[in-house]
């Protein structure tokens, strides 16, 4: 019976370990950023490493938002909280809505809207974010248009509306009607 309490109390003790880990490293970030400005009241994302032990990987999980709120501010937060890990590199960010997993960027390309938020036209930062997502297959879950720029900056805000139905805005309008 002792060491049946033993490994329990272990097992606990590693669980702890863990999510404080995450917490310093990665959460605590992300609370700063939604309680720093106040548009972001309402936005509710849990960050983690993958599997909370991969600290390769990032899982930025996106899980609600009030009526209040709208897609702009789904992406402020993340990029203000790119700002705020910039330094930090992940191999993959895997986007998530409520715990599963729906795309992910490349770290290099996270880190980027990191160190450029701030800095970069916001506009632009947002009409080519969708170029860089990509299904959890590996493929591009968005196209990269060429061509003159009206046309072009047309079908990347196109995109943009898609990614963030796709991602979560589904996901939030059926949570909403139940």
């Amino acid at each position: 019976m002792k060491s049946i309490v033993k490994i329990i109390l272990g097992i606990l003790a590693v669980a702890c370990i863990v999510i404080a880990f995450n917490y310093i490293n990665l959460q605590r970030h992300m609370s700063s950023v939604l309680k720093e400005d106040p548009r972001n009241k309402g936005v509710r994302v849990w960050v983690h490493y993958k599997w909370f032990v991969n600290p390769t990987e990032l899982k930025y999980d996106f899980r609600s938002m009030t009526g209040e709120n709208s897609s702009l501010d789904v992406n402020r937060v993340m990029l203000q909280f790119a700002e705020k890990i910039k330094d930090k590199q992940f191999n993959k960010v895997y986007l998530g809505y409520k715990g599963e997993d729906k795309f992910y960027f490349k770290g290099d390309f996270f880190q980027n809207l990191g160190k450029e938020y701030g800095l970069q036209n916001p506009v632009y930062t947002l009409r080519t974010m969708p170029e860089n997502v990509y299904l959890l297959n590996g493929e591009h879950a968005y196209g990269v248009w060429d061509g003159g720029w009206l046309g072009v900056m047309n079908k990347q805000m196109e995109d943009l509306n898609t990614f963030a139905k796709d991602w979560y805005l589904d996901g939030v309008i059926k949570d909403m009607s139940n």
